[in-house]
């Protein structure tokens, strides 16, 4: 529980810096500077209402300086990564846990970037390939099980190749920002199981076909409304690294496999 409670702190933390990144990175500007402040009236805001969800609730969503409102998605973010790095170190070995929980942090700050300006910012991506494979190379060296380094490779190249065949097939379906992306998910789940690979990898197109209809039957769209495809893909990989262990254990029964 120890650890549990120090990864939902960190979660604070680092979804207090995600709202930065979120609102940064889009528009080109830098993470670190200038401290954050009002969109508003441009005040720096203070240390003491920079404390992840409390702040907000001390302003009561309100700018200290000028009373602008600030939307309640900022402490749902920061809360919502505290969950999210409870969940995992609940998940997870110690081993593992630090690659899970930087994937969950970029995954978060993707898929609400993908949400918000339908892309998926190669300044994120990118950088993720070489940290990932640092964390994960450590996770296998302390486990001696090199195993789940390789598998973690070729994870992420047939992922990889997988969704840029798709995308050079029907480029309209498909942008590369969700290919590159895919050889993440595919590194990252390969590296837990074969089976939770497969489940992030298929799991993703079932949730956008689900939400498409949504999207029919409430009448907010079309067949040719666009909807971002990161959201989906990073979601099937965060279920994938929660139930696949379940999920084939389940197959299993069923099948007499067991």
């Amino acid at each position: 529980m120890v650890v549990v409670v120090a990864a939902a702190v960190l979660g604070l933390l680092v979804g207090s810096f995600l709202n930065v990144v979120i609102h940064r990175v889009p528009r080109g500007e830098s993470v670190v500077r200038p401290p954050s402040r009002c969109p508003g009236c441009g005040q720096t805001i203070k240390a003491r209402h920079n404390v992840p969800v409390f702040g907000w609730l001390v302003l009561r969503g309100r700018c200290a300086g000028c009373g602008t409102g600030i939307s309640v998605r900022y402490p749902l973010v920061e809360l919502g990564t505290a969950v999210l790095f409870a969940l995992l170190a609940l998940r997870l070995d110690p081993p593992d846990l630090p690659a899970f929980l930087y994937f969950g942090a970029i995954g978060v700050a993707l898929a609400l970037i993908d949400l918000d300006c339908r892309r998926l910012p190669n300044a994120i991506v990118l950088p993720s390939y070489p940290v990932l494979a640092v964390l994960l190379t450590a996770s296998a060296w302390w486990r001696d099980d090199w195993w789940s380094l390789a598998r973690a490779g070729i994870g992420g190249a047939a992922l990889f190749a997988f969704y840029l065949l798709l995308a050079l097939a029907y480029p309209a379906g498909m942008g590369f920002g969700d290919v590159k992306l895919a050889g993440l998910l595919g590194g990252i789940l390969a590296s837990l199981s074969w089976p939770a690979l497969l489940i992030g990898a298929f799991g993703g197109f079932l949730l956008g076909a689900v939400a498409g209809v949504v999207v029919l039957a409430s009448g907010k769209g079309g067949r040719k409304t666009a909807l971002p495809f990161g959201p989906f893909m990073i979601a099937a990989a965060l279920v994938a690294v929660f139930a696949a262990g379940p999920l084939g254990d389940a197959y299993q029964r069923l099948t007499g496999l067991a």
